[in-house]
């Protein structure tokens, strides 16, 4: 049975798609020497990206219970870890070819593509889902969780950069995707996206809940139609 889409859900992750392109043109922006910013230092560009990172993640948190939360569908799971796997080469790949020294080996598709694995046997354990996501973060905050020492460990043997392009740390950003679960397994999910700004209709709802229907897609593509337009731009006004 086909599972009927929340669209409030698909706006909240086009909003973070939306967020994203703009993160992403500024660094291009940057990149190309238009502007110079240090986003990897700037209190506002981290915040910013956290914002985003937070909004991708709890709708994953979120897609990952409506989807699986009275039984797994194993036809969705295998579909969905083909999509991500493929996705998730495909940007190491390329990523490894345009940045060879700060290549991606995990961004955010491979750390939802194993999030969305190792978190399905939660579904039913809402108490669970809600204490391990506290625990985390606060294990987190006082660094008692840190994953550096396991980055030391593989970093020699899978010959991974010291710095990357994009980086989501299992620590602490898996308790967002645990958050994300506890608000549907809560039933909170359905208070959040019935709020206004979820339901009015407006020309922005319609993009922003096209984006969320085609967030891979949109994902994959954005930063090829960047690039490809600086590269134009350079080719047309050079000469």
């Amino acid at each position: 049975m086909q599972q009927k889409r929340i669209i409030g859900l698909d706006i909240f992750r086009g909003l973070a798609l939306l967020m994203m392109m703009m993160y992403h043109f500024t660094y291009d922006l940057n990149y190309f020497r238009f502007i110079n910013v240090d986003m990897n230092h700037s209190t506002g560009f981290l915040l910013f990206r956290y914002t985003i990172m937070s909004i991708f993640l709890l709708s994953v948190g979120m897609s990952l219970m409506l989807v699986h939360k009275k039984a797994i569908r194993w036809a969705s799971m295998r579909k969905r870890i083909l999509q991500l796997g493929l996705a998730s080469l495909i940007v190491s790949v390329v990523s490894y070819f345009i940045f060879p020294s700060s290549w991606i080996y995990f961004g955010i598709l491979h750390f939802i593509l194993f999030a969305s694995i190792i978190l399905l046997p939660l579904r039913h354990f809402p108490k669970i889902t809600l204490i391990s996501a506290l625990l985390i973060l606060v294990a987190s905050a006082t660094k008692l969780l840190d994953m550096h020492s396991l980055f030391s460990l593989l970093q020699m043997p899978l010959h991974l950069p010291h710095h990357t392009e994009d980086l989501v740390p299992f620590i602490p950003w898996i308790a967002v995707v645990l958050l994300g679960m506890s608000l549907v397994q809560h039933n909170l999910h359905t208070k959040i996206f019935s709020a206004k700004i979820f339901t009015i209709h407006s020309p922005l709802h319609r993009v922003l809940k096209m984006m969320g229907q085609n967030s891979l897609l949109i994902y994959l593509s954005h930063q090829v139609v960047f690039f490809g337009a600086f590269e134009l731009y350079f080719i047309v006004f050079s000469k």
